[in-house]
């Protein structure tokens, strides 16, 4: 996965696993379900995908779970969604578990502020006339039951964090784009 401006290429290289789901697909347009009422997006939802998961290595004791927008026209990107503490047992996240209250997040799993800092997830709302974006929906199997990163931390904090802790990853990335009206 060499393209431009790709996440991915600044972490460690690591094994892959599989990633499916059954309201988003890979290289794909992202449902209306998936983009953002709260940012005004027509139709937009804001409600998470679902995820299902397998082939993570022996060893896995956690999952971290991001969703982020490298094309956001910020210096930062904007990252959508983040889960921390996903017990080993749990492979699958249904549609939306990153509601308010992450009412279908497992025990002992917990979302941290996304970029509107909001504890949830946040659909795709890509400015009008801004081109494609991408949205790299990645799974994260780590090393450890608890990535030790507050509830309040940040996203690019978890990630920070989970750098030395991957064992291995899984991607799914959709698009979203706005035609300028």
């Amino acid at each position: 996965m060499s393209t431009p401006n790709n996440p991915l290429n600044r972490l460690p290289e690591v094994p892959s696993f599989t990633l499916t789901s059954t309201t988003v697909k890979d290289g794909e347009a992202l449902p209306a379900a998936q983009l953002s009422g709260i940012f005004g997006v027509p139709g937009g939802q804001d409600v998470s995908p679902e995820l299902t998961w397998s082939g993570a290595p022996e060893g896995t004791k956690s999952y971290a779970v991001t969703v982020y927008d490298p094309d956001a026209p910020t210096m930062s990107g904007f990252w959508h969604w983040a889960v921390a503490n996903i017990p080993a047992s749990v492979t699958s996240l249904p549609v939306g578990a990153g509601d308010d209250t992450g009412s279908g997040l497992p025990t002992g799993a917990y979302q941290l502020p996304n970029d509107g800092r909001a504890p949830r997830f946040f659909g795709a709302a890509p400015p009008a006339g801004h081109g494609p974006h991408r949205y790299f929906i990645t799974v994260h199997a780590l090393d450890v039951e608890d990535i030790g990163v507050p509830a309040e931390g940040t996203p690019a904090y978890l990630g920070f964090t989970i750098t030395g802790h991957i064992l291995a990853r899984a991607t799914i990335v959709a698009t979203a784009e706005t035609p300028a009206g």
